[in-house]
């Protein structure tokens, strides 16, 4: 016992020590962590080296230690940036999400008229970004701010459909979107801010209802000047201040909700806003300059100390309980698992007996959609009907909870329908996974039915967790599952449909009736594909791997922004598995996966790279026609793409020579190192993203060198949300 005691007592010596020599600096003028000093000095050079940015650097100097204007600290970590109307301009960098301890960011009323940078400070409470000028979307890493609490883009350019990203934003409790040109419905995850006190949504173009924010705790809304029709709901009409002028609303009383809907709960209108207690109108903040004083130092050190004594008594403490054998255990409980297993039990009990489980959760943004209910095919002896056990798909209750499944449930008899029962004329095409069909319903409304075959499909209990975690897939650029059905051993799954198909048949498929795609075209997909795949990888938790990236699972809408088809879909192809890898001899596959079968997001970055040179030459992956040194896209034209007389040459012919040569050079390098052998070498997608970005805003994208195809325009903020 007294060796334990000694040994506890020079360990907690050592830990003090260590502690004052590691907290020491900290007590007196700690330098700033060199990662948020480097994205610091980034930033002041994007922002062309403002003078008024007094002390600040581009290649140099220390921000905590001198007191950067607008910069505050707390130890050695930068935590506020406050650079509210100084006039600057430029753009913020690629940079900012390296601020990991950034807790307000205000850099509102200036004049960074450019597109928002895509990855911002990730543990940022305050977010202003108000009278900047603003162009295109959203960023959709909005969506990883957990800590969010005020949120302000008012008084700038964005426009478009706001995303489905507000569902982890639960502390949100300000939200100014006013002054913009936002349009579209609210997003259906408005209806999680469970802290919203203040919404402020005028002079948008929002159409549909409001009623995602029905059930929010709000004390003030304003909804004015907008598009808005329905009725405003009941729960609203109590708040302190609501405006609702300038909209479309429905007149006489709101219809009853349809049957079997529970009633609406009341919000709760006391809530206490976790954030700004006054809302900023134009975005106006604080005077940033200066930096924490010395006492949040000390006070981290004495912390890390007493954590530090802590840890090492209650690991002694644990150290001296006597270990219980197996046989004490079984003296204790002959059923050791015997309470894990009722609770299951309860739980599984509690969903079958839940009210909920037969409502279907409708993939809708305002009103439940309309579901073909016209009578099934004469030929059919059985009624389509849920309550009929025949005719019910096989629920594996202890995997999935139907009614989370963010998609519509249809009936076999509405798809056969909407298809003219699958007849070879509505017939798509036909990949891996099964046959894609044209479904065109009674309102008029077209959409894409997959019918997986039964090859693809191992094990049938399956397909209702495959489609819940497609549903989740929310991003511009990942084509959106609508809806599902599962009936008499039939699974298919209801995607939207984009007229222009797919960007192979568009390359390879063209004929004198198609204009070639231009250059902007080509780097607008380009991007919007990355942003994709950089959604899956780095913003889905855990990572989506899509494993069968190819062109023709690049979809094209009418303004030819791309949408990544297949996406969820990769569980359907087992590990190893070739017969169903769609890569295997086609050219998109990375060395390794044909090695050993195994899909990682590298692999997808090779096959996104390969994508891409087929973008920039014209050419298919894999072309046995050509000669045999030719056949090869990737390994005919890796050794040329850092020569620009050889590059010019491998350039489409359809673009005619109309092509900026600097960014095709640039274009060729994110390629390049997207295509490298060795999968550690490949970038993460974010950065391939940060990279096009760049070429965009360098790009001198004038009508002569780009041509006017459709969905084409000069501005950077065109290529893709």
């Amino acid at each position: 016992m007294r060796e334990v005691a000694a040994m506890a007592a020079a360990v907690v010596a050592v830990a003090l020590l260590f502690s004052i020599v590691v907290n020491g600096p900290a007590f007196a003028n700690a330098d700033t962590d060199p990662n948020d000093a480097s994205v610091l000095r980034a930033m002041f050079s994007s922002l062309n080296s403002p003078s008024q940015l007094t002390k600040w650097s581009s290649s140099g100097g220390d921000p905590c230690g001198e007191s950067w204007k607008g910069v505050t600290c707390s130890g050695n970590r930068v935590t506020e940036i406050k650079l509210s109307s100084l006039g600057l301009s430029g753009s913020m960098g690629f940079q900012l999400d390296q601020l990991k301890s950034v807790t307000t960011f205000d850099i509102s009323n200036n004049n960074l008229g450019n597109q928002l940078p895509y990855q911002l400070p990730q543990n940022v409470q305050r977010l202003n970004l108000a009278g900047n000028g603003f162009s295109g979307g959203l960023p959709y890493s909005i969506s990883q701010m957990t800590s969010l609490k005020y949120l302000n883009v008012s008084h700038n350019q964005f426009q478009g459909q706001v995303n489905d990203m507000f569902g982890s934003l639960s502390s949100l409790s300000i939200l100014d979107f006013s002054f913009n040109s936002l349009a579209g419905n609210l997003p259906q995850s408005f209806s999680s801010l469970s802290s919203m006190s203040k919404m402020f949504l005028q002079n948008n173009q929002f159409t549909g209802t409001i009623n995602a924010l029905a059930n929010l705790p709000l004390d003030n809304l304003n909804v004015e000047n907008n598009r808005f029709t329905g009725w405003i709901p009941q729960q609203l009409k109590g708040i302190n201040s609501i405006q609702t002028n300038g909209n479309s609303w429905s007149s006489g009383p709101a219809p009853p909700p349809p049957p079997g809907t529970p009633p609406a709960s009341k919000p709760n209108r006391n809530h206490k806003s976790g954030g700004s207690n006054s809302h900023s109108n134009g975005g106006g903040s604080d005077d940033g300059s200066g930096k924490s004083g010395i006492g949040g130092g000390a006070v981290a050190g004495i912390v890390i100390s007493i954590l530090i004594i802590g840890a090492i008594v209650a690991f002694f403490v644990v150290k001296r309980k006597p270990r219980r054998t197996i046989s004490d255990i079984e003296k204790s409980n002959n059923h050791p698992f015997a309470p894990l297993a009722m609770q299951e039990v309860q739980e599984i009990k509690s969903i079958q007996t839940s009210p909920r489980t037969p409502t279907i959760a409708m993939k809708t943004l305002d009103t439940p959609i309309a579901v073909n209910l016209r009578p099934p095919p004469v030929d059919y002896h059985k009624t389509i009907n849920e309550d009929d056990e025949s005719g019910k798909p096989i629920v594996p209750a202890k995997k999935v909870n139907i009614a989370q499944i963010k998609a519509t449930r249809y009936s076999i008899a509405d798809l056969q329908m909407a298809t003219d029962s699958f007849s070879v004329e509505n017939r798509l095409g036909e990949g891996s996974f099964g046959r894609v069909y044209r479904a065109q319903f009674e309102d008029g409304k077209v959409l894409a039915v997959k019918k997986i075959s039964s090859s693809a499909l191992r094990n049938p209990e399956d397909f209702l967790d495959i489609v819940s975690e497609i549903s989740r897939l929310q991003h511009p650029n990942v084509v959106e599952l609508v809806g599902y059905c599962s009936e008499y051993r039939q699974h298919l799954l209801v995607y939207e449909f984009h007229k222009n198909g797919s960007l192979h048949d568009l390359l390879h498929l063209s004929d004198e009736y198609n204009n070639p795609l231009t250059w902007n075209s080509r780097v607008k997909i380009a991007l919007g594909t990355a942003r994709a795949l950089e959604y899956l990888h780095e913003v889905c938790s855990p990572s989506v791997v899509h494993k069968t990236l190819k062109s023709a699972n690049i979809l094209l809408d009418s303004e030819l922004n791309p949408h990544l088809s297949h996406a969820g879909l990769a569980s359907l192809i087992p590990a190893g598995d070739q017969a169903l890898n769609h890569n295997s001899g086609s050219g998109y596959g990375a060395p390794e996966v044909a090695m050993s079968g195994q899909h990682t997001i590298k692999s997808d970055v090779y096959s996104f790279g390969v994508a891409m040179l087929e973008l920039l030459t014209g050419r298919k992956p894999f072309d046995s026609s050509r000669p045999r040194s030719e056949q090869s896209l990737v390994r005919w034209a890796t050794p040329q793409l850092h020569d620009i007389d050889a590059l010019s040459k491998m350039v489409d012919p359809a673009l005619k020579g109309l092509y900026p040569v600097k960014s095709l050079s640039r274009f060729a390098d994110v390629i390049a190192l997207c295509v490298q052998l060795e999968p550690e070498f490949r970038p993460p997608m974010s950065e391939v993203v940060e990279a096009l970005v760049r070429l965009v805003q360098r790009a001198n994208m004038s009508k002569r060198t780009f041509g006017n195809d459709q969905g084409d325009n000069a501005d950077a903020k065109d290529y893709g949300p």
